[in-house]
């Protein structure tokens, strides 16, 4: 990747995610990048290329983000699928939180057939597979069809971070995690 692309990159999503993509122009990102035309459209034909591009390089810096906190923050597999709770939670205490950026897209954006909806749709597949994955290493029964309930809990508790404003959300996310995953587990006491 060119210096040039990068900084085009790294610009588009400081601005998309802090104002929203439909917000920015490409005559700001051009200034604001301090590149010109010429230069910033031999990297994206459009500014819908430029925001998958943006949506795909973020999609990888959160999930390697995310895989990261959630090992620091649990030793023992079985404690990993309820410390991706905790590592948003840092993520809803941070000064610049404004959300899931690939949320933010889906609802800017609208359409489902649009290339950005569907790169944001893949991050969200993306999440599921790793939180199955998490399940398993845990010895989860069902974790394919646990995995895309914790993404409901999940994608619920960044929307009310951003309501609330503030990380109490992921606590209680965590909370009704607990109870699935306690329920989901084999040898659980029935009444």
């Amino acid at each position: 990747m060119t210096d040039a692309r990068r900084h085009i990159l790294e610009v588009a999503e400081r601005l998309f995610y802090a104002e929203g993509y439909r917000a920015v122009g490409v005559d700001r990102l051009i200034a604001e990048a301090d590149v010109a035309k010429a230069t910033f459209y031999r990297h994206f034909r459009t500014k819908d290329d430029l925001l998958v591009a943006v949506l795909d390089a973020r999609d990888a810096r959160f999930r390697e983000w995310l895989a990261g906190r959630v090992e620091a923050l649990a030793d023992a597999p079985a404690e990993r699928p309820l410390a991706v709770f905790d590592a948003l939670a840092e993520r809803f205490a941070a000064n610049d939180f404004r959300g899931c950026a690939f949320l933010n897209t889906m609802v800017e954006v609208a359409n489902r057939n649009h290339p950005a909806h569907e790169a944001s749709q893949r991050h969200k597949l993306r999440l599921i597979d790793y939180l199955a994955t998490l399940l398993c290493e845990a010895g989860v029964p069902d974790a394919n069809a646990l995995a895309p309930q914790l993404m409901l809990l999940i994608d619920g508790a960044t929307v009310t971070a951003v309501r609330e404003g503030g990380a109490d959300a992921a606590a209680r996310a965590r909370s009704l995690a607990q109870v699935l995953l306690t329920a989901a587990r084999p040898g659980r006491r029935r009444r």
